[in-house]
């Protein structure tokens, strides 16, 4: 890569710049003597807020790329109607995509693509002429490139979600139609989990046909799954965290702020290379391990990479003093992945292992990330998991599908949230704004990105205001699409649901068997958190954003997997559709919902959400009466418009799944709605488990009151009243 920086500097010196295609530019700015940047735009013109990809090379390298206080990129853009935005760029490893294998034993095999590059990504949202520069801030000063154009021509895209302008207790979309949130979590996604990459876009396709528009997805899984920042290891796991790293031995390079791993024991002891990425391989390409050894001055050294021949890497008698290794092997014709990897002693002592790298012999990134014990946690983002939120973010595109993505791993980040006034905490505001930034750059311009949210089940107790006032202040400077916030607790967070930056209120529950004892089954529980959010938030969109049935220690429930036609799911989806929330009861066992092909149920609960006019009706609780005591009614009414469910409350399935009873038909039950506009209504009765009609007929009232017979039904029923 410097070769072919060096030759693009020698032409630029002597021509000034060079247009490359249709929409290239190489420049050198009047104000940057000596500063050269290289600007590349995937197209002269897109679409209203459609992707818009921008490739900047300089001339320079940096220890760490993600941090802008080393070196800071940002795309200004001048809007058709002057607007001025700033967009951070990102540092972007690319990679190339492959299932590898067949069946139980196929994976995704990301192996990368050219060396890593700066990309700005920026999705226009007003049409006309733009213009853009890129300003580069590092330690030589503040440089910017020439401007280039491109145009932005009308589209039929909605835009970004937002709380609605005119009912701020529902989402909007930036062209002002109204969403509602039907969805799930689809939290871990990873090789190791049931759900990898694959499985997960072909789970996005079958949720959008089945009617579903809305997932939560974490992306702060530590090292089981997809995580942007976390402490993932060729030498352990956090479930488990013993690995073999210790202080550099005193004497030669010793330095006391290094680690390195110390491998001690008897003759034949191992250590083996364990990445949580398997470490995927070009077959029939040159490879080279190299890095540092030093002993005890007793033993050997090998290193032994299936299926190639064990390489001795030290010899005894090289106490107190390090020494370079240099391995080199050929992958197979058919190799995708590197084989078992681990260090043996050669007789009874200790050996340090230092520096270990694995690259292409021709050069190329570097492929043994996780083998680098002296890597900060916080502050790298690792590319791999970065390339399956890319891939994730696209799968959401192509199916309209809207993202929730928790960014942060708590772990890293909850110890330093305890005392506000600490310098640690002053730090884990820095790191975790240096993580939003990448975030907003790196997908903020997809506009099915729904929300950011911070932390997953964070202590509620924790003095989190500072931390979230500052983060939401840096994403309003930072984020020009205003993407939602919100965070989550693992209990109920009042001060959370009231926060002026935190967009969504939230919160999660299970039902477990101490709930039913005390009656509580999943409607109520639906009820209950509605009940919470709307007392806290009563004026911001509100999710019960984790929902299921659980065991008392908070696993998945038997009773689940045993409620084969998914009655609390079903009854749980209706129920908090008209609850007065801003979306379904988001489930957490992805996993057995898909075993369960539980897709389905969502369609026809948006086939009758599909007309509500969340927005602009004045919504509010129904309030309806039933003349059976058996009958829940759950709904939601304007001054001209209603919509309910009506619930048989033998139908739980705390009754009827759990006890095995079945319930009655309900019949000859009436029902009666207050306070609605004089007129006829046309009044659909509707099959909640087809998503249609059974019955429709018009009502007039002269009072107000709308006094209807309910069909005879067995579990529910759900009812529309529309005044014509």
């Amino acid at each position: 890569m410097p070769h072919v920086i060096e030759a693009i500097r020698r032409t630029l010196t002597a021509v000034g710049f060079i247009a490359v295609g249709l929409c290239s530019v190489f420049a050198v700015s009047p104000a940057a003597v000596g500063q050269r940047l290289e600007i590349e735009t995937s197209a002269d013109e897109a679409e209203k807020y459609e992707k818009l990809e921008l490739v900047v090379r300089i001339d320079q390298t940096y220890d760490n790329p993600f941090d802008p206080d080393e070196v800071d990129l940002a795309l200004l853009i001048n809007t058709p109607s002057n607007r001025s935005l700033t967009l951070p760029v990102f540092w972007h490893q690319r990679y190339q995509r492959r299932r590898v294998g067949a069946g139980r034993q196929a994976d995704d095999w990301f192996y990368p693509l050219g060396e890593p590059v700066w990309t700005a990504r920026f999705a226009p949202m007003e049409v006309g002429t733009h213009q853009a520069v890129v300003r580069l801030k590092d330690h030589r000063g503040t440089f910017e490139s020439p401007a280039v154009r491109f145009e932005c021509k009308p589209s039929t895209c909605k835009g970004f979600l937002r709380t609605s302008t005119r009912d701020p207790r529902f989402f909007e979309f930036s062209e002002g139609q109204p969403f509602f949130a039907i969805g799930q979590n689809l939290a871990f996604i990873g090789n190791q989990q049931y759900v990898d990459l694959s499985k997960a876009e072909k789970v996005f396709g079958q949720l959008s046909l089945g009617g579903a528009n809305f997932l939560r997805i974490w992306t702060c899984c530590e090292d089981w799954a997809t995580a942007i920042e976390a402490r993932k290891s060729a030498w352990g796991r956090s479930w488990h965290w013993k690995p073999p790293i210790a202080a550099m031995p005193e004497g030669d390079r010793h330095d006391p702020n290094r680690k390195c791993l110390e491998l001690s024991g008897e003759d034949g002891s191992r250590l083996p290379v364990s990445p949580s990425h398997r470490v995927a391989l070009l077959p029939g390409t040159g490879y080279v391990v190299t890095g540092k050894v030093r002993t005890d001055g007793k033993i050997g050294v090998h290193l032994e990479i299936s299926p190639v021949e064990p390489l001795r890497i030290a010899v005894p008698g090289t106490r107190s003093r390090w020494h370079s290794f240099r391995h080199e092997f050929t992958a197979g014709s058919d190799q995708h992945w590197l084989g078992r990897a681990a260090f043996r002693l050669d007789g009874k002592g200790t050996a340090w292992l230092d520096d270990l790298s694995l690259r292409e012999v021709d050069g190329g990134p570097e492929l043994l990330w996780e083998a680098d014990v002296n890597r900060r946690v916080r502050g790298f983002y690792n590319p791999i998991d970065c390339f399956i939120v890319d891939q994730l973010v696209d799968a959401a595109d192509k199916n309209g599908i809207y993202l929730q993505l928790c960014l942060i791993t708590r772990d890293l980040y909850m110890s330093s949230l305890e005392d506000e006034s600490s310098p640690k905490y002053d730090q884990t505001i820095r790191d975790a704004k240096n993580l939003l930034r990448y975030a907003v750059a790196r997908w903020g311009c997809s506009t099915s990105v729904a929300a950011w949210e911070y932390f997953n089940e964070m202590n509620p107790g924790l003095p989190t205001d500072r931390f979230y006032a500052e983060l939401g202040g840096h994403l309003e400077a930072i984020d020009p699409y205003r993407h939602l916030r919100c965070t989550s607790t693992w209990g109920p967070s009042a001060k959370d649901c009231r926060h002026p930056q935190l967009d969504v209120a939230q919160v999660h529950f299970y039902v477990r068997p101490s709930d039913r004892q005390r009656g509580t089954d999943e409607v109520d529980a639906v009820l209950a958190r509605t009940d919470f959010l709307r007392q806290h938030a009563a004026r911001k969109p509100a999710l019960v954003a984790e929902f299921g049935l659980a065991t008392e220690k908070w696993g998945l429930s038997d009773h689940m997997k045993a409620d084969t036609e998914l009655v609390h799911f079903h009854n749980s989806l209706w129920a908090s559709a008209l609850s007065g929330l801003s979306g379904t009861a988001m489930f957490w066992w992805w996993d057995q919902l898909d075993r369960m092909e539980a897709y389905d149920q969502y369609r026809p609960l948006a086939t009758f959400l599909a007309d509500v006019p969340w927005t602009t009706a004045g919504l509010k609780d129904a309030s309806a009466t039933v003349s059976n005591p058996r009958v829940r009614a759950i709904g939601l009414k304007g001054r001209d418009c209603a919509y309910l469910w009506m619930f048989n409350s033998d139908s739980a399935w705390a009754t009827e799944g759990v006890r095995g009873v079945r319930p009655s038909d309900i019949r000859n039950a009436t029902i009666k709605l207050n306070e609605l506009s004089s007129g006829t209504y046309q009044v659909e009765w509707w099959d909640t488990h087809q998503g249609r009609i059974i019955s429709q007929s018009n009502h007039s009232t002269t009072t107000g009151t709308l006094r209807l017979s309910v069909p005879s039904f067995n579990n529910d029923i759900a009812c529309k009243a529309i005044l014509k």
